[in-house]
């Protein structure tokens, strides 16, 4: 049986795995030019920039030295980014 702390600790870790995979698959689907169109960096440094959350997640928990800055990063992605390039259409244009 797990201590009371540890379950809060497997929770954290397996939410911030989820967040931080999740930016990544979401940035791996979106179209590069909708990066571009939005002004924000390109699709492949936000892939690089989740991809290295997800695994800081992975090997050192969220609780670690980076594994703050990773979920920030996530964060980051996930609501400047990702409304940011899902509200445009193709071709370019917003409705």
């Amino acid at each position: 049986m797990q201590s009371f702390e540890g379950v809060i600790y497997l929770a954290l870790y397996y939410g911030a795995l989820a967040l931080t995979a999740y930016a990544l698959v979401d940035a791996l689907i979106r179209p590069a030019t909708g990066f571009v169109a939005a002004g924000k960096l390109t699709k492949p440094a936000w892939a690089a920039i989740t991809a290295l959350a997800t695994l800081v997640v992975f090997w050192q928990g969220p609780m670690s030295f980076l594994g703050l800055p990773a979920i920030i990063a996530a964060v980051v992605y996930l609501v400047d980014v990702r409304p940011a390039v899902r509200g445009l259409r193709r071709g370019g244009t917003s409705w």
